[in-house]
């Protein structure tokens, strides 16, 4: 372990100071109420299917959906991906029982092996270092799409997947596409210059995880040498787990020394007393996107369990960023033995979320959801009605349920058709 954190060390950083400022001015943007936050990606990410094409289709709906919520709601959309670093999940329990074996837990592929073997989910600190690559191979790729035409608006069309496109929301997103391309038409026709237009062709998108591991956290952790301020550089934003987030923990320590946006998971349990002296730790400057509250409450609980947090927040003056994960709250086992999620209740719990927020005057800043690209049967419901004797069919998540491309599309439109209210 101490060989391979002090060769990580050595190595160059995965992101930089200035992209990292960026974000925490884009998030400021949300803060204030000038535009809202998307961030979504893998529950767990991959070193067996990690690829071009895998990291180009989970873009592709990112991109899709926060074309939704731009042009429907009128704001910006900030993205953040789940990607180039998320290859550790918190577990509730040391052991898992897998074909009646009592196994150590899947700890995400930064830690052990997915396979049900005792030598498999033996931890291996080599994974670190293949975590760091395959993160920086991810990131040259993303910023070479995103920054060399694959987000171009004129291709908006082309954003949408095939098993999407014959679907209710992929028909209602063409819709929505052609009247992208009428704008266009139109700009073009006023004398507007739409080539030299840099956000019509290109787009910005920072990368995010939870912040578990704390030696391969440490191991890139930098001092920007222009500011004297110290950086994690594995990520633009690192955030803290319901699990990790006890106030003399040593997440929370870590956090608290790093300049990067920060985000912090809530569930039910989370007390007045507890988010207040949160934000003090992780926001003494009280400085407008520097920390993202994360509500994870699910569907029956959201309208109970918010609105004292929020208005606590609100009443000491933290301008933080609220984002909604209606995915950890509602998970359950089915029938079948498969931890799934109801389309409905992730639905349920966002509605719950805005109307929170509406009631305690504070702004509902945007979601967190865990999705793939891929047609998984994974979550119940959603347009395409997946039943619970579908769960077997493309179950493929390595951990937890995730989202679809079809199921994706219909959330955006459903936050779309909120924020517009």
């Amino acid at each position: 372990m101490e060989r391979v954190l002090k060769e990580i060390s050595g190595l160059p950083p995965l992101v930089f100071p200035p992209e990292i400022r960026d974000l925490t001015s884009a998030l400021g943007l949300v803060a204030q109420r000038r535009a809202v936050l998307l961030q979504a990606g893998d529950c767990a990410e991959s070193f067996a299917s990690h690829g071009a094409d895998s990291v180009r289709e989970r873009l592709r709906v990112i991109l899709q959906m926060a074309v939704v919520l731009t042009y429907s709601s009128g704001l910006p959309a900030v993205k953040i991906g789940r990607i180039a670093g998320q290859f550790a999940k918190p577990r509730s329990s040391p052991t898992e029982v897998v074909d009646g074996r009592e196994l150590p837990s899947f700890r995400g592929d930064l830690v052990n092996g997915v396979e049900a073997t005792p030598e498999a989910r033996l931890a291996d600190p080599d994974r670190l270092l293949r975590a760091y690559h395959q993160s920086a191979s991810t990131l040259n790729l993303l910023r070479a799409l995103t920054g060399g035409g694959f987000a171009d608006l004129a291709g908006v069309h082309s954003w949408n997947q095939d098993f999407v496109r014959s679907s209710p929301q992929g028909a209602r997103y063409e819709r929505l596409a052609e009247e992208i391309d009428r704008a266009l038409r139109f700009m073009k026709a006023c004398g507007v210059d739409t080539r030299s237009q840099r956000v019509l062709h290109e787009t910005d998108f920072w990368v995010s995880h939870e912040a578990l591991v704390l030696g391969y956290e440490q191991a890139l952790t930098r001092v920007d040498s222009l500011t004297g301020d110290w950086y994690d550089t594995s990520a633009h934003m690192v955030w803290i787990g319901e699990r990790t987030r006890d106030l003399g923990g040593a997440h929370v320590e870590f956090a608290a020394g790093i300049c990067n946006p920060i985000g912090c998971k809530l569930g039910p349990s989370a007390t007045v007393e507890e988010v207040v002296a949160l934000c003090d730790r992780l926001d003494p400057e009280r400085k407008p996107g520097r920390l993202t509250l994360i509500a994870r409450m699910g569907a029956d609980q959201v309208t109970r369990a918010l609105p004292p947090l929020l208005r606590a927040v609100r009443d000491e003056g933290h301008p933080v960023v609220w984002a909604c994960d209606p995915m950890h709250g509602n998970t359950f086992t089915s029938t079948t033995g498969r931890k799934t999620r109801r389309f409905d209740d992730i639905l349920r719990e966002i509605a719950g979320f805005f109307e929170a927020h509406d009631a305690s005057g504070t702004w509902a800043g945007g979601v967190h959801v865990e999705l793939t690209s891929d047609d998984v049967t994974e979550c119940l419901g959603g347009g395409h009605e997946i039943l619970e004797a579908a769960l077997d069919d493309r179950y493929e998540t390595m951990c937890d349920p995730r989202l679809n491309g079809r199921q994706s599309l219909d959330l955006a439109f459903s936050v779309a058709e909120l924020l517009r209210r």
